[in-house]
């Protein structure tokens, strides 16, 4: 699955507590060859160190081991490698499993708990900065989902929608003299309160920045009739918007997704200016890591590369030598920015991923704090 997938719901689902144990595999892969050729390799060589970590937990009896590591061979089975970006996520329990590859790296590892780990899936789905378009006709509306680097209709939450056709009516058009404006008759403005209506609550429960596109009149239609317009971050004024290709929408929206980051960026870098006047800034991943566990910040910008392993110490972090991987007391941790982007987004942080060498003075990574 794409990380633009991952909306609330499943995010909830994925970290509900499960019957132990819950196993997740995650592995960095490689998006081209030669590179790539050895991904299925170390996939097979995860799989089997699972089995051999089922096999020496005695938590763990011979039929759940047997019916866990089927699943976790089948979701191996099922992995695209046409489809492989940075890392691979498999989730697996006795009766499931999920198949996540990422455009973020993610450490070697396989962990059993009575949770599915998720905070890669999360800091992958902050850094792609997810969004939705709608593409608007006077009859018919399309709901798009995607990231910087594809896009996708979504066919879920009553989208695409199309509205319905009214037989001609000749006594009508003798009354009013003609056939009405296309986005002046009633039964257009009906459907556009259905498409605002049906907007909202997408918006309510998966909130993502929104573009708009369509006719000049259509979008206007749309702010006249209802209120979800109003949260949107862009506009592109095109005609037939029912026509185009997924691939013809994010190019004409590229535009307009490059001012949002733009404005973004510069958003970003007034409040973390405005928090350093007020000394309720943070620098570094020590300084950030303590504010995001007290529940501090408010706002953490991380640089879109930055990855880095720590020992915990004293509940403080220390950087290790490069290289260093994940020790089994959990002292250190390879994925520490990943569980701090996590940790922040559970607090109630906003979290955004900036331009490389952009926060080279604070460390990679900073926050504006609330307090």
């Amino acid at each position: 699955m794409d990380t633009d997938a991952l909306t609330a719901d499943l995010l909830r689902e994925l970290r509900a507590t499960r019957p132990y144990p819950a196993l997740s595999l995650t592995m960095p892969t490689h998006r081209k060859a030669p590179d790539n050729a050895q991904d299925p390799v170390r996939l097979r060589n995860l799989v089997a160190e699972a089995g051999h970590r089922l096999d020496a937990d005695p938590q763990v009896g011979r039929e759940v081991r047997a019916a866990l590591v089927d699943q976790l061979e089948r979701a191996a089975a099922e992995v695209d490698p046409r489809g492989a970006m940075d890392s691979l996520v498999l989730l697996a329990t006795t009766d499931e499993y999920w198949i996540w590859q990422l455009p973020r790296t993610a450490p070697e590892r396989v962990v059993l708990s009575d949770t599915y780990l998720t905070r890669n899936l999360v800091a992958a789905k902050a850094q792609t900065r997810p969004f939705r378009v709608l593409t608007v006709a006077a009859d018919h509306a399309t709901l798009w989902i995607g990231t910087g680097d594809g896009i996708r209709s979504e066919e879920a939450d009553g989208f695409p929608l199309t509205a319905p056709k009214e037989p001609p009516n000749p006594q009508r058009e003798e009354r009013i003299g003609d056939t009405p404006s296309t986005f002046s008759d009633e039964e257009t403005r009906n459907f556009f309160r259905t498409v605002d209506e049906k907007l909202r609550a997408v918006l309510a429960d998966d909130p993502r920045p929104l573009y708009l596109m369509g006719l000049a009149p259509a979008l206007a239609l749309l702010d006249e009739v209802g209120e979800s317009s109003g949260s949107a971050v862009g506009r592109v004024t095109k005609g037939a918007p029912a026509d185009l290709s997924p691939a013809e929408v994010l190019k004409e929206l590229r535009p307009a997704l490059d001012e949002g980051a733009r404005r973004a960026a510069a958003e970003v870098e007034t409040r973390l200016d405005n928090a350093r006047s007020a000394h309720s800034f943070a620098g570094g991943l020590d300084e950030v890591w303590a504010a995001v566990r007290e529940g501090r910040a408010g706002l953490v910008a991380v640089e879109e590369h930055f990855q880095t392993a720590v020992r915990v110490t004293d509940e403080h972090l220390e950087p290790v030598p490069e290289g260093s991987t994940q020790s089994a007391d959990g002292t250190i941790r390879e994925d520490i920015v990943d569980e701090l982007v996590e940790a922040a987004l559970d607090s109630g942080a906003d979290v955004v991923f900036v331009e490389d060498d952009s926060l080279a003075e604070h460390g990679r990574i900073a926050a504006a704090l609330r307090y």
